[in-house]
């Protein structure tokens, strides 16, 4: 076995699943940090006047969760790519993974390209939809239209590290997430505060960014034992592979697009509730989550890669010992993440912008969002090990009737209805959570997810 891949049908599940989520919990700490420096530095330098950045603050704000969806829509093939590739490892068919990775990245070019476009096209659209405030429309615009351009290498790079993951690698996407993120603090730095491009900056610097971490990447990999070699004959669509990654990934892809459009209409109505003042506010406390769910997402994704890798060798037992160890893990750091934010929400928001009404909005959204800490690792770690198992419809069904059943009618009645604010609008996400838990709960301890939903296992030896 090379030294991008590791084997998680043995050995000890704490140690090994520790060892494989904290590089990948500093990576994705450290991917996230290129939503927050772009905020941090539009909302501290981009203008000296403070109205003006909070303008462009709110922009930046709208257009990254625009360019977070498009991203969304290609996530099923990223998750499918992790469980196949997994579960081929487990059954140990190397060729069988290494076509799936070659067809991965021929699928996921051409929908790139064809979205690029769309969204390109329909950029305006969008941007009225969600009620942009007028005073941010031009820099939201020219966020999004830059961070569009650079579609392909976004796609790449979540490609390279889903595969890695499916391989039980979480070392090499640290390196390469690392590199980026230094890439992208000096050119924010630079085009934002000391060339003054604004929201232009920001994007053209998380554009350049992922670039160069997918062109390192994929230098670094065709020249180690990797599983695919890089070579454009190795593009290709494998019909079988795509059936099958297709079959798991429009679920996940759709589940990820309902989810993002929920906290798109939520956007819409704060923005008609509190213009950009209320739009920036949400859109930091919506940075700082991006990092408060981070333990949950890495045990989701360890709890995911164990159980590719366990169910393709036929080891259901030793995949659900993995679910208690991850939520354990996940909860104990999320709690203190709770109580943190409950203490001192003011000095958190005020790091991201100094103005006070900015500051007073966010902490009133804070202080009821925050509830979904105690409520996502116990369904992110059981949602990784469905996905592990190629459940992707019930996560499908899951996702959509909390979305749309309790997320947004929560937001509606409570933020705007019986004219609670953006309190009430915070309250939608632990809402929809609970919901999500009750129902995923049901699925994993009925035994359902052992269903075999691939086909692929290991063959009998002997």
């Amino acid at each position: 076995m090379s030294k991008t891949q590791r084997d998680f049908t043995q050995g000890p599940i704490a140690k090994g699943m520790i060892a494989f989520s904290m590089p990948f919990l500093l990576s994705n700490i450290l991917q996230a940090l290129y939503g927050a420096v772009d905020m941090l530095v539009v909302g501290n330098y981009s203008d000296p006047d403070p109205t003006i950045s909070v303008q462009i603050l709110s922009g930046v704000n709208i257009g990254s969760q625009i360019t977070h969806l498009v991203a969304m829509m290609v996530s099923g093939l990223t998750v499918s790519g992790t469980v196949m590739v997994g579960q081929y490892i487990g059954a140990r068919k190397q060729k069988d993974a290494s076509e799936t990775v070659g067809t991965m990245f021929a699928l996921m070019t051409i929908v790139g390209l064809v979205l690029m476009a769309v969204m390109m096209l329909f950029s305006d659209a969008l941007l009225h939809l969600l009620k942009t405030p007028p005073e941010s429309f031009a820099h939201a615009k020219e966020y999004l239209i830059i961070c569009l351009s650079g579609t392909l290498f976004i796609f790449g790079y979540n490609a390279i590290s889903s595969i890695q993951r499916g391989l039980g690698d979480s070392i090499r996407p640290l390196i390469f997430v690392g590199i980026a993120c230094a890439v992208n603090v000096v050119l924010d730095l630079w085009l934002v505060w000391g060339m003054g491009m604004g929201a232009a900056g920001a994007a053209w610097a998380t554009v350049i960014a992922q670039a160069i971490s997918l062109i390192l990447a994929a230098l670094y990999l065709s020249k180690s034992k990797f599983i695919f070699d890089f070579k454009l004959r190795s593009f290709r669509i494998q019909k079988e592979k795509m059936k099958l990654m297709v079959k798991l990934g429009i679920p996940s892809s759709v589940q990820s697009i309902i989810v993002n459009i929920s906290f798109l209409v939520m956007t819409a109505l704060v923005n008609g509730i509190g213009g950009a003042t209320a739009s920036a506010a949400v859109g930091v406390v919506g940075k700082f989550n991006s990092f408060a769910i981070l333990p949950a997402v890495a045990m989701s994704s360890s709890v995911s890669a164990f159980a590719a890798q366990n169910i393709g060798a036929g080891l259901h037992d030793r995949a659900k010992k993995s679910l208690t160890v991850g939520t354990v893990i996940a909860m104990t750091i999320s709690a203190a993440v709770f109580a943190a934010v409950q203490l001192f929400p003011e000095p958190i928001i005020g790091v991201f912008n100094p103005d006070q009404e900015l500051i007073k909005a966010g902490v009133e959204y804070m202080r009821t969002f925050s509830f979904d800490y105690l409520l996502v690792p116990i369904q992110f770690c059981m949602n990784g090990l469905i996905m592990g198992a190629g459940h992707t419809k019930f996560t499908l069904l899951s996702s959509a009737m909390s979305s749309l059943l309790l997320r947004i009618p929560v937001a509606i009645l409570f933020g705007s209805a019986l004219g609670w604010g953006l309190m009430g609008v915070g309250l939608a996400a632990p809402a929809a959570t609970l919901a999500s838990v009750i129902l995923t709960g049901w699925f994993v301890f009925s035994g359902r997810w052992k269903r075999d939903r691939t086909g692929i296992r290991r063959e009998k030896e002997g």
